[in-house]
């Protein structure tokens, strides 16, 4: 009876990876296909997937190689390698070893983007003369994203930080796969027809050329350029592009820096306020003093010592002087006063905890999030009602549904 050998897995996975290189095409092998999810790793090694059709490969140039390189490699980009096929002994996976690479052409999929942005600019999608400017101080940020996804955590750190009590609504969708570019066309055009927001993110984190495809779509890229709220676009990192970025207001190049860019900081705003006071308050003491200066030059004019009949009038004259002066203070001094008293209301109506001090309250779901719609909450569901002084735990026990106009 012939004995078989057991392996443990390390033992396994070695005899692979010697087997794989004593192969005579497998230790010199050269290998054609699409550059996808390409990364330069900080340490300089090159990790990238080559495709065709219907099959993929992983594969790895290490740094010294890599430096050898006459082109800059990335995802869409058809190539051909040489090098050798082997086991990555740590997880058992087969990948092709890269010591040198040659420029092919662009990918098929690089070349339907480059058409596609093409058509898209023949129709006056991408023309720059039609950008919306951001506002100033937006009533809310809408957020079309996956709900799940480090994109929406990072906006909504960035924003807390830089206005707190910003309101963010987010529009949940799909971020790639078949789905996804008919979630977030909807999304979109749900957000302009609403109208609760006065400015628009929309992206994801990085990926691949095939994992950014949504964003290349014809039904995102339309919505986008029919929005009528300004469009902030912050797909991928900020070496992706996508032909959303040529379409919205404004390419953000992560969704970190979109968030920097759509709201201000609630402290410059507050300094800015508190500067404006100052100069304010110093320009009319200066007034003052170059009207009291003057006063004094008159004093000593010849005027003064005529009779009494021109003192009384150059008197008299003084006192309208004076009135006006007064007046002219006073009228100043209430259009500074409503310019402050208005910037101060806005930034009063952003906080959304200010309606509170008004005898409203906020109600939120088990999960912490805002509600807004009595439709969304189910008989019987558990709520949480923010008042003022303090939160209360509620059931809901009954239910009516106004009819929207």
């Amino acid at each position: 009876m012939e004995l078989k050998p057991v392996f443990t897995v390390s033992e396994l996975n070695e005899y692979v990876e010697l087997t794989l290189s004593h192969d005579p095409f497998l230790s010199q092998l050269q290998v054609t296909g699409e550059i996808s999810a390409f990364k330069r790793h900080t340490s300089g090694h090159l990790y990238f997937t080559l495709k065709d059709e219907t099959a993929s490969v992983r594969c790895v140039m290490f740094r010294p190689d890599a430096l050898r390189l006459s082109f800059f490699p990335k995802d869409g980009m058809s190539v051909r390698i040489k090098g050798r096929a082997g086991l990555f002994g740590r997880d058992g996976s087969f990948q092709v070893y890269a010591q040198s690479m040659e420029k092919t052409g662009d990918g098929a999929l690089y070349q339907q983007f480059l058409a596609l942005r093409a058509q898209m600019e023949q129709r006056g999608w991408f023309d720059p003369n039609i950008k919306k400017p951001l506002p100033f101080l937006p009533r809310a940020v809408g957020v079309v994203t996956s709900g799940t996804g480090a994109a929406i955590e990072d906006i909504r750190n960035v924003i807390s930080r830089r206005f707190p009590g910003m309101p963010i609504l987010l529009y949940p969708v799909s971020v790639q796969g078949e789905r996804a570019a008919g979630e977030i066309a909807a999304a979109i055009e749900k957000a302009d027809r609403e109208q609760k927001c006065d400015l628009l993110i929309v992206g994801r984190g990085g990926g691949s050329l095939e994992d950014l495809w949504a964003f290349n779509e014809e039904q995102v890229v339309e919505a986008v350029y029919r929005c009528h709220l300004p469009v902030i676009s912050a797909v991928g990192h900020e070496i992706d592009f996508s032909l959303t970025d040529f379409a919205a207001d404004l390419r953000a190049p992560t969704p970190s820096a979109a968030a920097e860019l759509a709201v201000p900081e609630l402290s410059t705003l507050q300094d800015r306020l508190k500067t404006g006071a100052e100069r304010l308050r110093l320009s009319l003491l200066r007034g003052v003093e170059r009207k009291r200066d003057r006063l004094l030059l008159l004093q000593h004019r010849r005027g003064f010592q005529l009779p009494q009949q021109r003192l009384e009038q150059e008197q008299q004259r003084l006192d309208l002087n004076r009135d006006a002066l007064e007046a002219a203070m006073e009228k100043r001094l209430q259009r500074q006063g409503d310019v402050l008293v208005t910037l101060l209301a806005r930034l009063k109506a952003a906080n959304p905890l200010g309606a509170l001090e008004r005898g409203f309250a906020l109600v939120y779901d088990n999960e912490g999030a805002m509600l807004s719609r009595a439709a969304d909450v189910a008989l019987g569901q558990g709520i949480t009602l923010r008042f003022r002084d303090g939160d209360l735990d509620a059931d809901v026990t009954g239910k009516d549904i106004y009819e929207e106009e």
